[in-house]
Order: C-alpha cells, then structure tokens, then sequence
C-alpha cells in the first residue's frame, strides 16, 4: 500500500495509540509469567509459538520471512532482541512504568549516537531535550535511594541497544519486509535464550530462583496461556503499529508512542495496585517530553511521501 502524501493522521494515531494499549497490557502479565518459569523459557517458548504464526503466514499469506541483506538484519536482530532480554528481566524486579521509561531512553541515545559515530550536527533544542531527558532518568531511578544497583540500569541498557536497532533499522533496513524482520528479531530472541539456559544449567552452580537465572521446568498451563497471551498480544500490536506508520508520516506518529508510559502504568495501577514515587512520575514525564522534542525537531520532510513496507 502506498502512502498518500497527506495520510490519513487520525486513523494512523488511533493505530498506534490501540498498540501501545494492548502492550501495556500484556506486559503488565510478565509478573504471572515469572511466578511459573524463567526467563529463558519464556522468551523460548514465545519464539516457538510465534514462529508457528509466521510459517503460517508464510505459507497462506505469502510473508516474505527471508532476508534481501542478511548482515544488517543479523545486527538489527542481535541489538533488538538484547534489548528486549534487558526489558522483560527488569519488568520481573521493578515497576513496568519505570522500565517503560528507561526503553524510551532510545531516542535520546539515537541522538547521541548520531552526533558522537556520525558526525551530525544538532540545534540548541534538542541538547535541552538531552538534558532534561537525562534529568528524567535520574528522577526515575533515584541513584541517591537506597534500593540503587546497577540491575536498576537495566532498562536504560534496553534503550541503548534499541537505539542501535533503530539506527541500523533507518540505515540499512528499509527494504525488507516487516515479517522478516519479526522473524530476525524472534530468532534472535530463540538464540539469547538457548545461550542463557546453557549457563544457567551448565555454566551455574546450580539453577536459582530469580525470573533471569532459572532453568528449565515442567511448563505449567498457567505459563503456557499467559505466555500465548504476549505472542498473540505482541504479534497484533505489531500489526497495529505497522498498519499506523503506513498511514501517516512517522515522526508525526512516534509521539503516540509514548502514551505507552501511561498505558503501562495505568495498567500496573490497576492490575496490581502499583503506585511510584511522585519523583519517578515527573522523571517519566520529563523523558516523554525530551522524546518528543527530539522527534519533532528530527521531523523527515520527505518521509510521509515513502513507500511503506509490505509484510
């Protein structure tokens, strides 16, 4: 499908704003997942099952799931499913709207990169929106508390590697097909897993008892519906999001993104009771903030008239 020039921007945020909904939601049931299984075996288990809805898809729908260039999607893959490893082990041991915010550190990395590998030159907005981003992920993790460790970095490592993901993406992606890429990035969930389940059990004294360092178990109904629950949840998602920025222009639409902070939380609360610190709220609006300021400031002219890509 093509892209008009003028898009249809209301219809396409509705898209985005249902996907970061139904991701708030169904990562919200990674708590459930945890008291049943591991890490590992989640993400394993997942990739199984959606590597079924893809041959499927491939098969009836004609998906095109191989590469046009293996190496990029090879580090795309490789940097998006670390971040995602990052992501759903600190989901197990902080609060889902902290987390949320430290992902969404990404375009504030994007930034940096851009200005420190390639040379690009940036206005005196978007330093601020880096500084008060920066100011933001002090608020949310609070180094001066107490309960401060380097586990809390884990989300802001998450953003990071997603920032690399979303370079290589923009760079060298832009001809493959979206379920190509679902399937590079579920693979490369697949192999992070067999990788920690080989340390865990060979590696490891013995297997613990936290969400990242537990083998292998027996897979309970409980893990194996909730964890059919995020396949098919993330899989809509995806389909919401790729359905959206076919609509309209993408800079316009990532500010929808970050209603995901609010879905999230709003979720936690809700489900489980879970309040923050007003600290970490400000902090989180203040990253939402710095996020959107890099993305209208980085607005692409010519990106509403591209071709999307088809699965």
């Amino acid at each position: 499908m093509q892209d008009s020039d003028d898009g249809r921007p209301l219809l396409a945020a509705l898209h985005i704003l249902g996907a970061v909904t139904l991701l708030g939601l169904v990562d919200n049931t990674v708590r459930l997942i945890a008291a049943e299984a591991g890490l590992w075996q989640f993400h394993l288990t997942r990739s199984a099952m959606v590597a079924v809805v893809l041959a499927a898809g491939a098969a009836a729908l004609g998906w095109r799931l191989r590469p046009r260039r293996w190496r990029p999607v090879l580090w795309r893959s490789a940097f998006l499913s670390g971040a995602m490893v990052l992501y759903f082990a600190a989901l197990a041991m902080m609060p889902i709207a902290e987390v949320g915010a430290g992902l969404f550190t990404a375009p504030i990395f994007v930034l940096l990169i851009s200005v420190f590998a390639f040379g690009r030159r940036i206005g005196r907005w978007r330093v601020l929106a880096v500084a008060v981003g920066f100011a933001g992920v002090l608020l949310v993790l609070r180094p001066q508390a107490g309960g401060f460790s380097a586990l809390t970095l884990l989300p802001v490592a998450a953003g990071f590697l997603y920032a690399l993901q979303a370079l290589v993406t923009r760079r060298h992606c832009a001809s493959e097909s979206t379920m190509c890429l679902q399937a590079g990035f579920f693979a490369g969930l697949a192999v992070w897993a067999v990788l920690g389940l080989a340390v865990v059990h060979l590696v490891l004294p013995a297997p613990g008892t936290a969400f990242f360092d537990r083998g292998w178990v027996p897979a309970t109904p409980a893990f194996l519906f909730w964890t059919g629950v995020q396949a098919v949840g993330s899989l809509l998602a995806l389909g919401l999001l790729t359905r959206g920025y076919q609509l309209a222009d993408p800079s316009y639409l990532a500010v929808f993104e970050y209603v995901f902070l609010v879905s999230a939380g709003g979720w936690a609360w809700v489900l489980w009771g879970e309040v923050l610190p007003p600290t970490a709220y400000l902090g989180i609006a203040l990253i939402a903030v710095a996020g959107i300021v890099i993305g209208l400031r980085s607005r692409d002219p010519g990106a509403a008239r591209r071709q999307a890509v088809q699965p």
